[in-house]
């Protein structure tokens, strides 16, 4: 079989799978939370006090002058205890969104101040263990996408020394555009990284990289739609302004095995008459060549 289809021949997809642990075992993570959001909790104890309704603790939440990690851990702290319809990235949006927008809409959703004044109080001890837990539960979401794209830019680096580069955020940061490297292309195409050739800086490819530690359902209809919408947008635009551009989509992590994950992964593979590989970190020496690179 052609290699343009090497997932196809993986028989036992357990094998190239990359386990990547970032996350903390409870009960250790408990500490670790209590002691990053136990100020907010104060704070947010405090305002409910000081507050004459729900409406007026969310607008002195979202001061301009409030620090904006605290102002972030109080958000998800409102969102947990007052209104959990509340639109997260909204809330964020302190210069574009008004808090009496905010009211406006979801106003009927708030839990009374009264309530409130009742429960936070006096808070126990047991209480702020858990609604640190809470609010921190999602905090190290991300971290092994983080880890992964750190590793595959090590592996680059060091196996392609003075051949390629490869740029881009090894951690959370500005994607790059495709629309900076190629003026002509106007639409939105953010990549996680790109690589040129060290001769000449020319762009040889752009990479897009995910862990996924579960994925099934709807997450899996989500992913498996976008990677295969970004190639045929990069197929339309080669066809208007002709590169060489290969793609690549670093996918790892247990969640890759799940069916729908898979089938995706195996139909990608290979697109674009080969110009589109999909690897998982184990398969990285043997699916990303200088060769491939430069054809």
């Amino acid at each position: 079989m052609s290699d343009i289809k090497f997932l196809d021949t993986i028989t036992d997809v357990s094998k190239i799978v990359t386990p990547i642990d970032s996350a903390l075992r409870f009960p250790e993570v408990l500490e670790v939370l209590f002691e990053k959001y136990k100020a907010p909790i104060e704070v947010f104890c405090q305002l409910v006090k000081e507050s004459a309704s729900s409406g007026e603790v969310l607008s002195r939440i979202r001061r301009a002058d409030r620090d904006a990690d605290e102002r972030m851990a109080l958000l998800k702290m409102y969102r947990r205890c007052v209104s959990p319809v509340l639109d997260t990235e909204a809330t964020k949006k302190i210069k574009k969104v008004s808090t009496e927008s905010l009211i406006e809409i979801y106003g009927m959703t708030f839990k009374p101040i009264g309530k409130l004044k009742e429960q936070f109080g006096d808070l126990s001890p047991e209480a702020r263990f858990a609604l640190a837990a809470l609010i921190g539960e999602y905090d190290t979401r991300g971290q092994s996408g983080y880890e992964l794209t750190g590793l595959f830019f090590d592996w680059f680096e060091e196996h392609f020394r003075d051949l390629f580069t490869i740029e881009g955020p090894r951690g959370a940061g500005r994607d790059i555009e495709l629309s900076t490297i190629y003026p002509e292309f106007k639409s939105a195409f953010p990549c996680d990284f790109v690589v040129r050739r060290a001769a000449d800086n020319e762009v040889v490819a752009i990479g897009f990289a995910r862990y996924d530690s579960t994925r099934g359902g709807a997450q899996s209809d989500d992913r498996t739609g976008g990677n295969s919408n970004k190639v045929e947008k990069a197929k339309a635009f080669d066809k208007v302004t002709p590169t060489k551009l290969k793609m690549i989509f670093l996918s790892d992590g247990p969640g890759l095995m799940h069916g729908d994950t898979w089938k995706e992964a195996c139909e990608l593979d290979g697109d674009w008459d080969g110009r589109v590989r999909v690897i998982t970190l184990k398969l990285a020496a043997k699916r990303i060549t200088a060769d491939w690179l430069n054809g």
